[in-house]
């Protein structure tokens, strides 16, 4: 028996014991495909309680109720006109219907289980190690305790209180490393250091370079956005694209499920304009949580896109407390006559949500696009992680009152314009290509061979993202030999 065999042998006894069943892709992209012995299960079931059977709700697909929900359709917003100002119908996907509140445990799912499957993680002995600026280590975590692993956080210090108090809930070793949302290289120094003094007993599972992470969004989210498309489009609507912040890339994975379907659409990458670096190969710090920086991520497929666009923080920040303090909701509702349930919902929209929003206004007007265009997005968590940014705002500046909420809707929001976008050509996107260079080869050991694979050979990003296939095939196989599928059968 080899060494990845009695690794496996481990984990199934593992997972035998505890009662532990692995969700297929394709019963996350479908839950009609789960056994109804489970759904009956997770009627008594929080969607945040730490229970196993829980894995069978990182989908876009629960139905959004905090408690013993079963499953509907895609959870979703359309924003329109009277708010976005562009005739454009903007779709967001609502994360906070996923357990902790973000779509990140999916991102972290596919890392995690592909390693316990194929016996290069044995939670009997080894810690899951979650570099993160915010949500995926958050989502590591839950997905880690769900498999009885334990779990290392490594997060910037500067991220919003509710992260830390969370990840200490559920048990997770945690490290703070200094700065702030774009302090990405110092979570790898301490990454390495961590990895040096402890050798095998932890397993890292870097967001940027996991092929997991937008593998899972190129199975699950692009599909859910294909449904949802067809689900409200009228008949001359056209799916015309896609703006996502660039993060750790894992979310723009379901663009290239979705540039297969639909080969026209522009698939535009955000960044904080206070830390452009796709735009300028720049450099800085900002506040929109979640959106990474200062490098481009190994497993961002570069060609796939077509425009880069910076946000800018300070509005983002405003429109946050357009969106939230009471005095905001109150001037939407009643001086713009926006539906009050729809300002009521505007909640479901963190910080890097309205970072998507922004995104989506700018695309639509950059193309001039009219009713028929369809642009679609995701709200990847909602406010109730950034209560302690609201107060930060609220003490920095005062109150927003009515005159605030009326001027940050004219400038922050209906102001939007087309500024700080590159429409990107072949050379622009190997500029930006380029960069991985100096991240992923010169500090993180990967191979040039790999970086012009990337580049030139057509077959590179297809040949990963096939394998969901695969991993589908060795989840069955792992939950026959665990036995406690049959349970529920």
């Amino acid at each position: 028996m080899n060494n990845r065999e009695k690794v496996l042998e481990n984990t199934i006894k593992r997972c035998r014991d505890r009662h532990i069943i692995l969700p297929t892709y394709k019963q996350m992209r479908d839950p009609g495909l789960i056994p109804e012995k489970i759904k009956e299960k997770l009627k008594s079931i929080g969607l945040w309680d730490l229970n196993s059977l829980n894995m069978f709700r990182i989908t876009w697909k629960n139905e959004p109720v905090a408690f013993g929900g079963g499953f509907g359709d895609v959870n979703y917003l359309e924003l329109p006109t009277e708010l976005t100002g562009v005739k454009a119908r903007i779709i967001m996907l609502v994360g906070k219907f996923f357990p902790t509140g973000s779509h990140k445990v999916g991102a972290t799912f596919g890392p995690l289980v592909e390693k316990l499957i194929t016996g290069r993680f044995d939670p009997t002995r080894q810690k899951a190690l979650w570099p993160s600026t915010g949500n995926y280590c958050r989502g590591g975590a839950y997905d880690s305790y769900l498999l009885d692993c334990d779990s290392v956080a490594v997060l910037p210090e500067g991220m919003s209180q509710e992260r830390f108090d969370w990840l200490h809930k559920v048990g997770a070793e945690v490290f703070a490393t200094p700065g702030c949302e774009s302090n990405v290289k110092e979570i790898y120094d301490k990454v390495k250091l961590l990895l040096a003094e402890r050798g095998d007993e932890i397993v890292n599972l870097n967001q940027f370079d996991e092929i997991g992470n937008p593998l899972w969004h190129y199975a699950v989210t692009g599909p859910a956005m294909e449904e949802v498309f067809n689900s409200l489009k009228n008949k001359n609507d056209r799916f015309s694209g896609v703006f996502l912040t660039q993060g750790s890339a894992g979310t723009l994975g379901s663009t290239d499920f979705l540039r297969e379907i639909y080969p026209n659409i522009k698939v535009c990458a955000g960044e904080a304009l206070q830390c452009p670096t796709l735009l300028l190969n720049g450099f800085g710090e900002h506040r929109i949580e979640g959106i990474g920086d200062k490098h481009v991520p190994w497993i961002h497929n570069v060609k796939n896109m077509d425009l880069v666009a910076g946000i800018d923080d300070t509005p983002n920040m405003r429109i946050m407390q357009l969106f939230n303090e009471e005095n905001g909701k109150s001037f939407l509702k009643n001086e713009i006559n926006i539906n009050p349930t729809l300002v009521d919902d505007l909640e479901l929209l963190g910080i890097s949500s309205i970072a998507n929003l922004m995104g989506s206004i700018k695309l639509a007007k950059y193309y001039e696009m009219n009713e028929h265009d369809v642009i679609l997005t995701v709200a990847t968590d909602s406010m109730e992680l950034y209560q302690t940014r609201l107060a930060e705002e609220k003490e920095k500046h005062g109150e927003f009152d009515n005159k605030a909420a009326a001027i940050s809707f004219e400038a922050d929001l209906k102001g939007i314009t087309i500024d700080h976008i590159i429409e990107m050509n072949y050379y622009e996107k190997k500029r930006m290509h380029n960069l991985k260079y100096f991240t992923w080869i010169e500090q993180q050991g990967r191979s040039v061979e790999e970086l012009n694979a990337q580049w030139y050979d057509d077959n590179y990003w297809k040949s990963r993202y096939a394998k969901v296939e695969e991993w589908d095939e060795q989840i069955m196989e792992f939950n026959e030999r665990t036995g406690v599928l049959k349970e529920y059968l």
